[in-house]
């Protein structure tokens, strides 16, 4: 086979979506599978990919006034019990503690000893324990808002798992406020969904959509659950964060109570919302390609590797010299809150094999600097999101002064790339017929990429949302807060609809 006709990653996205995603996860170093089944291990360019999607989510949710503080691994198993429906929704997937010390046993194995006097589970997530001490801090209206942001990992026993898109142990970030009044805890909980959507948009160029979810996909225990979703290069939907206004439900558990002006007692309103490293697949199954992983630049753990090519000990000093030039130069330079970060790659490496390494792990560009771009003060760069044979030769001050906007070229065309996807795969329905024939696969044997979002009327029975599920593996991600809002009539029913929600197969 011609390397014309050859990719980096085998197999292609075409042949096997969910292997494919693997290997782009394992070729990009993200991370790989840990000892403990369904637990990973972060590899550096996973976690700095993370770290600077933390540090923008952190500057967001400070402007509009959060604060951070961190609360307990452990939770009493009597804390869950007085919200039902929060266990409920969380009781298959908690890991338990039961016991606080081993003891030597036979044969030299270890046997877990000195019983608890109240069983431990270990965070799935934190409304019981933090509305626990939200009950402590809250005493006056005085007190309110209170705004907290905390940044943790939680552990949720899943069965089947895939590398940051579902795992037994992952990181977050979980914010939980409580308000004096319904209004002002409604408005938090949208504001969040915006900043999540602003976030996905403008710097992981992902295109969503914001809306609220049905009563049988709401967050056990909230009276409101919103979403963004955003859809994936093999048409599924991933829910990429979610924001919950809880009503006065954990308050009545926890007794979030405050006196008001008056003097008269009553119950906190109280939100949740949180995003995690699932948002990283996210990215990777946006962007990626049949090369491997894309990274838009604003997120980019480096934003340019220099590849010198060094045919001999003679020319390494100066081409060398060359490149740091270059690197200091760029690494002065301020891109959207942060200092340009360049690799240069000395590695004893064929050229080809380093520029293919950094193109599998989706750095957006990268420049090769030989004896002849020394000579001519150029670069031959090339950029992730045209390929390898996009390379092309550019006048080194020409680069220098326009390296920034560059960036957010890529940045601003991975984005409409993504858009224009979402919109090819987006479909009006009109009929139930349709709507079946959109969501099942032609060979249901070996079924191929198929379907994407289906925008149709719904009447909101929850049984017809169960037998689509059970027929379709299809869940209405969410009623769209824009282009949903028409009237009409239910394709399944046939009883009136106030408007299109969005349908889809997800993750």
């Amino acid at each position: 086979m011609s390397r014309a006709n050859r990719t980096a990653i085998s197999p292609k996205r075409s042949e096997n979506y969910p292997e494919w995603y693997q290997q782009v996860v394992r070729a990009a170093e993200l991370a790989e599978n840990s000892p403990v089944r369904g637990c990973m291990v972060i590899k550096p360019w996973g976690y700095m990919l993370w770290e600077n999607m933390q540090r923008v989510l952190d500057d967001m949710f400070k402007a509009t006034g959060h604060k951070n503080a961190y609360f307990p691994l452990f939770i009493p198993v009597s804390y869950l019990e007085r919200e039902a429906r929060h266990v409920e929704g969380f009781a298959k997937e908690c890991a338990v503690v039961t016991h606080h010390r081993l003891e030597a046993g036979e044969k030299g194995k270890l046997v877990p000893a000195g019983e608890l006097e109240e069983p431990l589970v270990v965070r799935p997530t934190s409304e019981t324990i933090i509305g626990e001490t939200f009950a402590k801090w809250i005493q006056s209206y005085r007190d309110l808002p209170l705004l907290i942001n905390q940044w943790a990992n939680v552990v949720r026993w899943e069965m089947r798992t895939r590398l940051f898109l579902r795992t037994a142990e992952f990181l977050w970030q979980e914010g939980h406020t409580a308000h004096a009044t319904r209004e002002e805890a409604i408005e938090e909980t949208l504001r969040m969904l915006d900043v999540y959507a602003d976030f996905a948009e403008n710097w992981m160029a992902m295109p969503v959509i914001k809306g609220e979810k049905t009563e049988g996909e709401r967050f056990p225990g909230a009276v409101n659950t919103y979403s963004i979703e955003a859809l994936m290069q093999d048409r599924k939907a991933l829910q990429a964060g979610t924001s919950h206004f809880l009503g006065q439900n954990f308050s009545r558990a926890a007794n979030i109570a405050f006196t008001n002006e008056e003097g008269n007692r009553n119950l906190a309103w109280t939100t949740s919302w949180g995003a995690s490293t699932r948002l990283i697949g996210g990215l990777v199954m946006t962007h990626g390609d049949d090369d491997g992983l894309i990274i838009p630049p604003k997120l980019a753990p480096s934003h340019l590797a220099i590849l010198p090519v060094l045919h001999g000990k003679a020319d390494r000093s100066g081409i060398l010299e060359y490149c740091n030039r270059i690197k200091e130069e760029l690494g002065a330079t301020t891109y959207h809150g942060r200092n340009l970060w360049v690799e240069i790659d000395d590695r004893d490496l064929r050229g080809g094999e380093k520029m293919w390494s950094w193109i599998k792990k989706g750095i957006p560009t990268w420049i090769e600097v030989g004896p002849r771009e020394m000579a001519s003060k150029s670069v031959f760069l090339g950029r992730r999101d045209k390929g390898p044979k996009g390379r092309k030769g550019v006048d080194l001050d020409e680069f220098l002064a326009t390296f920034p906007q560059v960036l957010d070229d890529i940045q601003d065309n991975l984005y409409r790339r993504a858009l224009q996807f979402r919109e090819d795969h987006t479909k009006r329905l009109h009929c139930k017929d349709d709507f079946y024939a959109f969501f099942t696969p032609q060979n249901r044997e070996l079924p191929e990429i198929h379907g994407g979002y289906a925008l149709a009327h719904y009447s909101g029975e929850p049984e017809v949302e169960e037998q689509i599920q059970k027929d379709l593996s299809v869940t209405v991600r969410c009623i769209p807060q824009t282009d949903g809002g028409e009237p009409g009539t239910c394709i399944f029913t046939g009883k009136p609809s106030a408007g299109r929600v969005v349908f889809a197969k997800s993750y």
